[in-house]
């Protein structure tokens, strides 16, 4: 790590002088990139910028492209490829300057502000949710939680927001407007949930029902189905062991 005459560290690269002036050229954020970027560059995006977040509370203040791709495990052509999707990001052979790096990328991401959360379904996954401490460090906050049977929920921390009943769902929603919902019901009330949630005016759904959800398309939705995922992992473990 070198250290200049004050308390700025710079990563360790020779490549980048000690005093680098500029290192970032974003070119004009307001205008993304056009088309469709697949899932998995968006996936990336959001690891490059928690580690930049990392390295930036380290106090480095310029990062070469080897410090990003040993954090992120990505090779160099990979970050390059996922940053031009939105522009010029970076010198060759000088690196990024992490503050402006982060936050374009939050800017990108559109986690420059916190989102709202509603929460549908306080049971044993909805509670675990619940629990979840990175949501607000990601820039989300669940503000509001509902069950169909909110009397029969396990208790919850003091100062969470209280369980709900759905039927009030549209209406809190509306009050505080939430954009984002989260559905964590069994498969067979998870489509009336999502059809409720787009009624009231949610534009985005991250579904972990195992059931495909329908809605409007003006409204996005995210399937996670966790008996599909390790179905992927078992997949490629018989694969890797012949069988």
């Amino acid at each position: 790590m070198l250290e200049t005459g004050g308390s700025e560290k710079y990563s360790d690269n020779p490549d980048i002088p000690a005093k680098a002036t500029s290192v970032f050229s974003p070119g004009d954020l307001s205008e993304f990139a056009h088309g469709k970027i697949p899932d998995a560059t968006i996936r990336r995006l959001s690891t490059y910028q928690r580690m930049s977040n990392k390295i930036e509370e380290e106090g480095i203040k310029i990062a070469s492209s080897a410090e990003l791709v040993r954090r992120c495990r990505v090779n160099p052509a990979q970050i390059r490829k996922d940053l031009a999707y939105f522009g010029g990001f970076g010198i060759r052979g000088k690196g990024y300057y992490v503050k402006a790096l982060r936050e374009n990328l939050k800017k990108i991401l559109g986690v420059t502000d916190v989102w709202k959360v509603a929460l549908v379904g306080a049971g044993n996954l909805g509670s675990a949710l619940l629990a979840y401490k990175e949501f607000l460090s990601h820039a989300f906050i669940i503000d509001a939680v509902f069950d169909k049977f909110p009397e029969k929920t396990r208790p919850q921390k003091r100062g969470s927001s209280p369980i709900l009943p759905i039927t009030k769902l549209k209406s809190v929603v509306q009050r505080k407007k939430i954009e984002i919902g989260i559905v964590a019901l069994p498969s067979e009330a998870a489509q009336g949930v999502v059809t409720r949630l787009a009624e009231a005016g949610v534009r985005g759904i991250l579904n972990f029902a195992p059931t495909q959800v329908f809605a409007p398309k003006s409204v996005w939705i995210k399937n996670v189905d966790l008996g599909s995922e390790l179905e992927l992992l078992s997949y490629h473990l018989s694969k890797k062991n012949g069988d």
